[in-house]
């Protein structure tokens, strides 16, 4: 199909309502309605009442749709970010601890500014330079003392590792050498280097997904994480749970929190999330029909 160019004009939020109202949405309070659409963007809304659609070509909703029950699932959707963000810093604080104890141990304080170390020198030199560029651009107190008082570019892993991004961290865990240092490491959160490199790239390209405030509730993930093959810990036992949705990296959340502390309450949390918001339907997660009956997912399994 040939390309066309954009000519849909601009709406007012009075005009937006009506056009909504047109195809078919019941909006019952609508002074309401237009302070949530002024503060929220009728687009970022749009993806929530997508699902209420009969005829998603004409944007036709289905015969009782209503305004409500769509930003109910919005609410839902920001609160399992928040849920999903607060469990991933848990993570994310002890995946720097370990890396750093653990290869700080092994190979000095400097060990993340060896190539030898690494697998490849282009990208861990292109690594390199984003951490330079996080550590330039970082008022951090203690990162401007070590700039006052040492000649070093760089700071020792375990101050550089406060300040770069995730995702720094992910592609240097990925890159190094496997060896014993790697193993440990791995098998602190109770899984080979490999799963543990793919679920830290999964796991920073869903944190980023919820940083930017994008729906998450029931995305198609691009990034795919492998399914473990020699967990050591309680892993899903069904094995045909697709890992591109929401359900499967909820579950590696869990797992990994599992692997740090037991006494964890995701479960909990989740769980109220859904009572709150009743009208949710997990399948729509990924979860399937039986999810409260994996090992897993059962609180003090």
């Amino acid at each position: 199909m040939s390309k066309v160019p954009y000519i849909k004009p601009a709406l007012s939020y009075a005009d937006q309502l009506e056009k909504l109202k047109q195809r078919g949405l019941r909006i019952n309070d609508e002074a309401t309605f237009l302070e949530i659409l002024e503060k929220k963007s009728y687009f970022r809304l749009s993806g929530y009442w997508y699902p209420l659609l009969s005829d998603k070509t004409n944007h036709l909703f289905k015969p009782g749709a209503n305004f409500e029950t769509a930003y109910s699932i919005y609410l839902f959707d920001r609160n399992l970010r928040q849920l999903v963000i607060n469990e991933l810093e848990k993570i994310e604080i002890a995946v720097r601890a370990k890396m750093i104890y653990i290869f700080s141990h092994q190979f000095g304080p400097y060990w993340y500014m060896k190539s030898s170390n690494f697998k490849n020198g282009q990208k861990h030199s292109d690594t390199l330079s984003k951490i330079t560029e996080e550590y330039k651009r970082s008022d951090a107190q203690f990162i401007n003392a070590f700039k006052r008082k040492y000649s070093n570019s760089l700071p020792p892993s375990w101050s550089a590792f406060e300040i770069i991004s995730f995702g720094s961290i992910s592609r240097l865990f990925a890159e190094v050498r496997s060896g014993k240092s790697k193993r440990e490491m791995s098998d602190y959160f109770g899984l080979d280097d490999t799963t543990l490199v793919s679920w830290l790239h999964g796991l920073v390209y869903v944190r980023n997904v919820c940083a930017h405030h994008s729906r998450l509730w029931n995305r198609v993930m691009r990034i795919q994480p492998v399914k473990p093959l020699t967990p050591k810990n309680q892993w899903l036992l069904n094995p045909n749970i697709p890992n591109n949705r929401t359900y499967y990296v909820l579950s590696m959340i869990l797992y990994l929190l599992n692997s740090i502390n037991e006494a964890n309450s995701m479960i909990q949390d989740f769980k109220s999330l859904l009572e709150k918001y009743n009208n949710i339907y997990p399948g729509a997660m990924g979860f399937p029909d039986n999810w409260e009956k994996e090992t897993l997912w059962r609180s003090g399994h």
